[in-house]
């Protein structure tokens, strides 16, 4: 069964930021999907606990410069 986190995410601005955090945790493997609301700065995540945690995709948030709140 996948596992769902809503991340809280400062600094993201625009379509580029959305596209940077879009592609690189959906490279993780288990990632099934992951939306970025602008907006609201959050990122939704589904994912597979058994092959991916929410730490690694903190990491990989962080790793493309912004930062999980």
């Amino acid at each position: 069964m996948a596992d769902k986190a809503v991340l809280n995410v400062k600094g993201m601005s625009c379509g580029h930021c959305v596209k940077a955090v879009e592609d690189s945790v959906g490279k993780l493997t288990g990632v099934n999907a992951v939306s970025v609301n602008l907006s609201e700065g959050t990122v939704a995540v589904d994912f597979e606990g058994g092959q991916t945690s929410v730490q690694q995709i903190t990491e990989t948030i962080e790793d493309q410069g912004y930062d999980v709140v």
